[in-house]
């Protein structure tokens, strides 16, 4: 099979983390502000899609370069081997960015990159010129940073936070791979038991379920490159069947998810039995100030509301001092709780262990982190 130069894209901060699932699955990487880089054939390019959690999604570079002027990047992109990936009647719309480089206009650069794959694609396929771009969808983009410019061909479509289990949301729901990121930062081991006290729509709980059962996040779900004519027929079913086979049915979970809002936990219940894991996930209408347990070692996972608005940034610290006051009464349990309020410390009433700067969407969120002391288990004697 051809070998791609590929890379894995995602949010900025989750870099480490999509290198590390890489590496798990068998690859040298090489990490970059919002990407992570690879090399691999189609099979490894449907394997990243099903099993990466913190990824958005997987491109081949088709080709890198540098370009001052218009003609310039005319006849670089004219150059690249189009039309081994482009079938005849292909639909491939061109995505478009710059940044601080001389070809600063967007939709110029769109228009160029697409006449020069036409002309390339027609002459190749004896067309005069049109295309009938009737067929699978090839969605490209041209990238421009400083100059440099990379040509890609994105393989997921929707984007890999999309798993296809969330069949309702709340109003600020966290996406599913900005979730398997919370989890994972927190090395939350599964014999020990997990919370998240504001769980809305289910988001977390789900992740760190599916996580615990290596169940391939993917899994449910297809993507742009199965439609694709010189993909083989039948290899992403392979894969999926593979990923099936190393699910871990043989162990008990202790994860619960809480939230204030009765029909929030219904929506999260709906969720968790979409995902396959509702019977991991003890979901119940509770406050954060009613809870408690006589459980040790445990992990609290929480994305509460951030109070940007100013109406709301008052009710808002009053929760993030009730968090307070009730996790000093478990100082056994790691606490992590994601807010963009940066004076999250002053109301929690302690300074993190840690804080991560991580992005949701385009807003920028602390992660801070509590770790607990852990209790060992009372020795039995033989």
């Amino acid at each position: 099979m051809q070998e791609f130069r590929l890379i894995a894209t995602c949010a900025s901060g989750m870099e480490a983390l999509v290198g590390r699932e890489l590496r798990d699955l068998g690859y040298q990487t090489q990490v970059e502000n919002g990407r992570v880089r690879f090399n691999g054939t189609i099979e490894d390019i449907l394997r990243a899609n099903i099993w990466l959690r913190t990824a958005d999604r997987i491109k081949i570079i088709v080709g890198e370069f540098n370009a001052y002027t218009f003609d310039e990047l005319f006849e670089k992109t004219l150059a690249l081997p189009w039309d081994q990936l482009l079938p005849m009647d292909a639909e491939f719309p061109v995505e478009g960015k710059s940044r601080n480089s001389k070809l600063h206009s967007v939709p110029d650069v769109q228009s160029i990159v697409k006449k020069a794959i036409v002309n390339q694609l027609a002459a190749t396929y004896h067309r005069n010129g049109h295309l009938p771009e009737t067929g699978a969808l090839f969605p490209l983009e041209v990238a421009i940073n400083k100059d440099k410019v990379m040509l890609t061909l994105d393989t997921t479509g929707s984007s890999l936070f999309k798993r296809g289990y969330r069949l309702e949301k709340g109003g600020a729901p966290l996406k599913e791979n900005m979730a398997a990121a919370l989890v994972m930062l927190a090395k939350w081991y599964s014999d020990n038991p997990f919370v998240d006290p504001v769980c809305g729509s289910g988001t977390i709980p789900i992740e760190a379920a599916l996580l615990a059962r290596n169940i391939a996040p993917g899994i449910k779900r297809a993507f742009a490159c199965e439609k694709w004519d010189w993909v083989p027929a039948g290899l992403s079913q392979e894969l999926r069947d593979d990923a099936k086979s190393k699910i871990n049915n043989d162990i008990e979970l202790d994860i619960s998810g809480y939230d204030i809002d009765g029909k929030m936990i219904d929506i999260a219940r709906l969720n968790a039995q979409e995902a396959g894991v509702l019977h991991d996930i003890n979901f119940k209408q509770l406050a954060v100030k009613d809870f408690t347990t006589d459980k040790v070692n445990g992990v609290i996972i929480a994305n509460p509301p951030y109070g940007e608005r100013l109406s709301d940034r008052d009710t808002v610290r009053i929760l993030y001092r009730q968090m307070g006051q009730v996790y000093a009464k478990l100082p056994s349990w790691s606490k992590y709780i994601l807010t963009s309020d940066l004076e999250f410390e002053d109301y929690f009433g302690k300074k993190a262990t840690k804080r991560r700067k991580l992005y949701n969407g385009a807003l920028r969120t602390d992660y801070f982190q509590y770790w607990g002391k852990r209790i060992r288990p009372a020795r039995t004697e033989a």
